[in-house]
């Protein structure tokens, strides 16, 4: 556990790049929903490109030169998208550290660490989005698309087309949880092939699926508004992303050895960054360029933000962002969907108005995520509690269950192999004592876990017997 902390406390600059991206990510979907996506890039060409740029930036006059410099980066906000990408390889990695690949109970933990904070949102705010759709008298998703995302995965497919009319950040959740899936293949073949061959293979794949979603499929970017015959569906499938989840996979075994990009000097690390994401800048203007611009930019961007974000997390600031860090992924779920209501209900299309409510939509959102992140574990008890009482009904026969102990209050524990837990709290299930549910804590968090899950170990407070 101690090792953790030491692991957590030098990469607070991680955590520091989280919750830029999706702040950044958030006033990227607010400024474009309340200017209708005036700008988005297009293969035109560098030139034209800043030249439409600046029709946008200039309908802001009346808001200062500081909110209009402000707003120009903002249009670009979507690359943090491919950053996260990035960072999950990276942490894929640092959180297999000196474990044994057992890829059932992975893929277990991944994707219900994927889906439940997704259906916490979901179920809580449809509710909650249809009550103000009916009362504002706002556009609603109808009851078919709101049925995929209070189900999904059940009606998902690759495009994510039912999610996204109701929060377009939903949209990605089938991207999110196809590379949640592949990830202990990927681990593997890093341990069986070595980073430079997975590397090389992965580059390869990226860069030929990519030519031929361009040139072949006549496809586009999904940050780019483009009249296309298949749009941006050829871009949303994993392939598209591969080699940048194993980037920052690479990036992670030689940290975990001490070298490579995060052990580079600041300087060193700005300037390619820098150099690196000029590249991937410029790329993103010209349809070959669309081939490369999403592999360079999030490197480019990724080392931009090491460095600045390493200068600024120090001290408080650290302990701050570590304990934000942890809501970010609630924070990206939520970040459309608060600001589409936000805009739809209050502001409008009065950039007064716009202006004074983005700092409550930004600030607001992290309430709502902590909030929703705190709800979970609730509603994931009560969910798992309904679904095991269930099937206790409904079994025609059941199973005569044997115990090698039974839980107790204060017992220590190991919790799916790891030591160091100790039982909180009990509660017997269907009151016919056929199954525990035990609150255990390691001392930093504390869950509701299946008694099948534990093995005891100790028992800190059990009476002896005379």
């Amino acid at each position: 556990m101690a090792n953790n902390r030491i692991l957590r406390q030098r990469l607070g600059w991680l955590e520091g790049i989280r919750i830029f991206g999706v702040v950044f990510l958030l006033l990227y979907h607010a400024q474009s929903l309340f200017t209708g996506y005036a700008y988005t890039p297009q293969p035109i060409g560098l030139a034209e490109n800043l030249e439409q740029l600046l029709a946008p930036v200039e309908s802001l006059l009346d808001r200062g030169w500081l909110f209009r410099l402000l707003s120009i980066p903002i249009w670009f906000g979507f690359q943090f998208v491919d950053v996260f990408i990035l960072i999950s390889g990276f942490c894929l990695v640092l959180s297999q550290k000196g474990k044994p690949l057992d890829i059932s109970g992975f893929l277990k933990r991944r994707v219900l660490r994927l889906l439940f904070p997704f259906w916490t949102i979901a179920w809580l705010s449809l509710p909650i989005l249809w009550a103000i759709g009916v009362a504002a008298n706002l556009p609603l998703p109808n009851p078919w698309q709101m049925f995929a995302a209070a189900t999904f995965p059940l009606l998902a497919d690759f495009s994510g087309e039912l999610l996204r009319a109701t929060s377009s950040t939903w949209g990605f959740m089938p991207l999110i949880l196809s590379f949640g899936l592949l990830s202990p293949f990927l681990w593997l073949l890093l341990l069986r092939w070595g980073t430079a061959n997975l590397l090389l293979v992965s580059t390869i794949i990226t860069i030929g699926y990519r030519a031929l979603a361009v040139f072949q499929f006549d496809g586009h970017p999904t940050y780019v508004l483009f009249d296309t015959p298949v749009g941006w569906y050829p871009f949303l499938l994993f392939p598209a992303k591969l080699s940048t989840f194993v980037i920052g996979m690479v990036v992670g075994h030689y940290y975990l050895k001490g070298r490579g990009p995060v052990f580079w000097q600041a300087e060193q690390a700005l300037l390619i960054g820098l150099g690196v994401y000029g590249a991937g800048f410029v790329c993103q203007f010209y349809r070959l360029g669309w081939i490369f611009a999403d592999l360079l930019l999030p490197i480019g961007l990724s080392l931009c933000c090491m460095v600045v974000s390493r200068a600024v997390v120090q001290g408080q600031v650290a302990t701050v962002l570590n304990g934000l860090g942890g809501y970010s992924y609630s924070y990206f779920l939520l970040s459309s969907l608060v600001a589409d209501l936000t805009i739809k209900v209050v502001v409008r299309d009065s950039p007064s108005l716009y202006a004074h409510w983005l700092p409550v939509i930004v600030l607001g959102t992290w309430a709502i995520a902590i909030l929703a992140d705190y709800t979970r574990p609730a509603l994931q008890k009560v969910v798992t509690g309904i679904l095991r009482d269930l099937d206790y009904v409904m079994n025609r026969q059941p199973m005569v269950r044997r115990r090698q102990w039974n839980p107790q209050i204060g017992d220590r524990v190991s919790y799916r192999g790891k030591t160091g837990w100790t039982v909180l709290k009990i509660e017997k299930l269907l009151d016919e004592q056929e199954f525990f549910l035990c609150q255990v804590s390691d001392g930093e968090q504390s869950l509701w876990v299946n008694e099948d899950d534990l093995e005891f170990a100790a028992s800190a407070s059990r009476r002896v017997d005379g």
